[in-house]
């Protein structure tokens, strides 16, 4: 159970791990969310540990505000990252951050206001845009994965990535909607969000991951 409100999570520790992602679901998922687990199931056979919890309470939930509240969405998944780095076992682990739709916004809210503790940032489909002037304050490394075809999104994540003055690649999937339902689609996402864990949890893996803009 994390934090004071003893949210619910699912925590899977390879026993060779190089490093630890911390999941934020989109607005109406949960810890339970089937992409996320099949991204965090695959992660783990890469050697990255992996920590899906809720970000809010059931009661919490029940209020459609609170799934679109950022700032509250942002303090819940810092309070992940400090349940990690108490945990004994876990104190030195590397963490990275991978945020989906509005989890996105808070996994990058939550990297501005703990630079010492979130090496990398990975957002699918995400909305940083949301993340308002945090954007700005992030030093971890981010990648933003979106789908060609998710043009409003796409064009959001172009807007937020001007405004972050990280490391940051934009990666875009041809062909691929808002939830990555096209065949081969979600496989690329896995591909490219280990690949840049690699990177920059681990410092040992070589970068290849190909984007329609050049990294800054």
């Amino acid at each position: 159970m994390i934090g004071a409100e003893r949210l619910a999570g699912t925590l899977t520790l390879p026993q060779n791990r190089y490093g630890l992602v911390i999941f934020a679901h989109g607005s109406g998922s949960s810890r339970l969310s089937p992409r996320n687990t099949l991204v965090a199931r695959q992660l783990n056979d890469s050697g990255l540990a992996t920590l899906l919890f809720d970000l809010l309470t059931d009661e919490e939930a029940q209020d459609r505000r609170n799934v679109f509240d950022i700032p509250l969405l942002g303090s819940r998944v810092i309070n992940a990252i400090n349940w990690v780095s108490e945990q004994e076992d876990l104190a030195r682990t590397p963490i990275g951050v991978f945020g989906a739709s509005t989890g996105a916004a808070a996994a990058l809210v939550a990297a501005a206001q703990a630079p010492g503790l979130v090496k990398a940032v990975v957002s699918r489909g995400g909305r940083p845009d949301l993340a308002g002037q945090a954007l700005g304050e992030v030093r971890a490394p981010t990648l933003l994965i979106v789908g060609g075809n998710d043009y409003d999104v796409l064009e959001l994540n172009r807007a937020a990535r001007k405004m972050m003055r990280c490391e940051t690649e934009l990666s875009i999937i041809p062909g691929a909607t808002h939830l990555f339902e096209e065949e081969g689609a979600m496989d690329q996402v896995v591909s490219k969000a280990s690949a840049w864990f690699m990177t920059h949890l681990s410092g040992a893996w070589p970068r290849t991951i190909p984007t329609d803009e050049a990294p800054r």
